[in-house]
């Protein structure tokens, strides 16, 4: 992918700093990280590398102790708690592990439930999650719960959740760690197809090199510090 000198996100010298005095903890010491737009991008690193913290900030979960944070040009850092939220609603869609879905609800009501925060009307979200099932390969599945899902296809319905307010950035925290191998590779697939087809730019934690190889880039985080950037498999892919 070629370097744009305005990357969609660019990190600079971003401190973070738990705790006060001798409790103090240093999580990240000063990272710097360029992500391009359409990019797909794996975060790897051992346990208290900072990669979540990173991954946090990133996701205006947290904010910087010290250091820049820019979005698309804006200084993030600089935006109060009610801003980093409107941002995350326009911008961002979240992925976890645990799939994080409602049991007694729907495919189609989990999907809906961002644009009912949002307050977008009834036909309206009925419509948008529709389409967004079906980018996942499940609206003939729209009206069955969790409990009437496999775990690949809760993940899909996750996936779909994240990626129905037509967000710029997708990010996903472990989407495989539940998942068997067949499953992981099909979710895998679809967050390369959401990326490639859909332009969305895919920020992935992972601890797992096979699902890291999918991504375009991957960042190995080492002692709160990006210890070195590779090329995955899928390097050079159109996004």
């Amino acid at each position: 992918m070629v370097s744009d000198p305005d990357p969609l996100i660019r990190l600079r010298g971003v401190t973070k700093v738990y705790g006060e005095g001798a409790t103090a903890f240093q999580a990240l010491k000063g990272v710097d990280l360029d992500i391009q737009r359409g990019d797909f991008v794996a975060v790897m690193g051992p346990s208290g590398s900072g990669k979540s913290t990173t991954m946090n900030i990133l996701g205006c979960l947290d904010v910087p102790s010290a250091g820049t944070f820019l979005f698309k040009g804006r200084p993030v850092e600089a935006l109060d708690r009610d801003q980093r939220a409107l941002l995350r609603r326009k911008y961002l869609g979240f992925v976890f592990q645990g799939f994080n879905l409602l049991a007694r609800t729907s495919a189609l009501e989990n999907v809906e439930l961002p644009l009912v925060y949002r307050g977008d009307d009834k036909e309206a979200r009925r419509e948008a999650a529709l389409a967004a099932l079906d980018k996942v390969g499940l609206k003939d599945w729209w009206d069955h719960t969790p409990a009437e899902l496999s775990g690949g296809q809760q993940q899909r319905v996750a996936i779909a959740r994240a990626i129905v307010t037509n967000p710029d950035v997708l990010l996903a925290d472990e989407p495989t760690g539940n998942l068997d191998s067949e499953r992981s590779v099909e979710i895998m697939q679809l967050l390369t197809s959401l990326n490639r087809e859909a332009g969305i730019t895919v920020l992935m934690v992972t601890h797992e090199p096979d699902m890291a190889a999918f991504a375009h880039t991957i960042v190995h985080f080492k002692d709160g510090l990006v210890d070195r950037i590779d090329q995955g498999q899928s390097a050079g892919a159109p996004a």
